[in-house]
């Protein structure tokens, strides 16, 4: 099974602005994304439905080890 870890800019700055977010949640986005592509400066994007928020798609971006996640949010815009 793969370790999670979460960047310090998450820990500080996404987790004290989207207090909602939840750590699972953004594992299980990685784990079983919806869709998935590559972003700039080597970082990958990774969307899910996340039910427990109200059904909403979380985007997940992680480093290029796609294990250490850095940043999450509700993605209005989601289109598949």
């Amino acid at each position: 099974m793969k370790e999670y870890r979460f960047t310090d800019y998450f820990e500080k700055e996404v987790l004290c602005k989207r207090p909602y977010i939840k750590k699972e949640w953004c594992i299980r986005v990685v784990e079983n994304p919806l869709r998935s592509e590559p972003q700039e400066h080597n970082r990958y994007r990774f969307w899910a439905v996340i039910e427990e928020l109200e059904g909403r798609i979380l985007r997940v971006v992680t480093l290029e080890d796609k294990a250490t996640i850095h940043n999450a949010f509700p993605d209005r815009g989601f289109k598949l």
